[in-house]
């Protein structure tokens, strides 16, 4: 995949339907052998907040997100090089991720920053994961 150049070309990942879209955002993009996605939140197809003040339930939408997206990107969890987790309360959530991260990136051989935030994009949301995968 590249352009006329012999530059990788960018390609961008949707889903049906693409949930970002409205937002001008891509869900993700592919270039070359890499998939760089957008944040996933706790947010349905249609755009509404799953979870409201559920940990878990959030974390497993954004999870499920971000496998999608990396599905359509033709690639998967179990590809991801580096993942960004950004939380609004870190000691409350540090150990819950932990195991949802065991359970859904087998085998965890990746990069990972874990962070704090004061808001994510939406108030509701206690968790949005972005990431970096091998695809092809």
């Amino acid at each position: 995949m590249t352009d006329a150049s012999g530059a990788p070309q960018r390609v961008r990942v949707t889903a049906d339907p693409d949930w970002y879209a409205p937002a001008g955002i891509a869900l993700g993009i592919r270039v070359g052998d890499l998939v760089f996605t957008s944040g996933q939140g706790p947010i349905d197809e249609h755009g509404t907040t799953v979870g409201k003040g559920d940990f878990e339930a959030q974390a497993r939408q954004a999870l499920a997100n971000l496998a999608l997206v990396l599905k359509n990107a033709g690639s998967g969890l179990d590809q991801v090089v580096k993942a960004t987790v950004f939380v609004t309360d870190i000691a409350r959530h540090q150990e819950d991720f932990a195991r949802l991260r065991a359970e859904y990136f087998v085998p965890h051989t990746f990069a990972e920053s874990f962070v704090q935030v004061a808001s994510l994009a939406d108030p509701d949301w206690l968790i949005e994961i972005e990431a970096v995968a091998v695809a092809g």
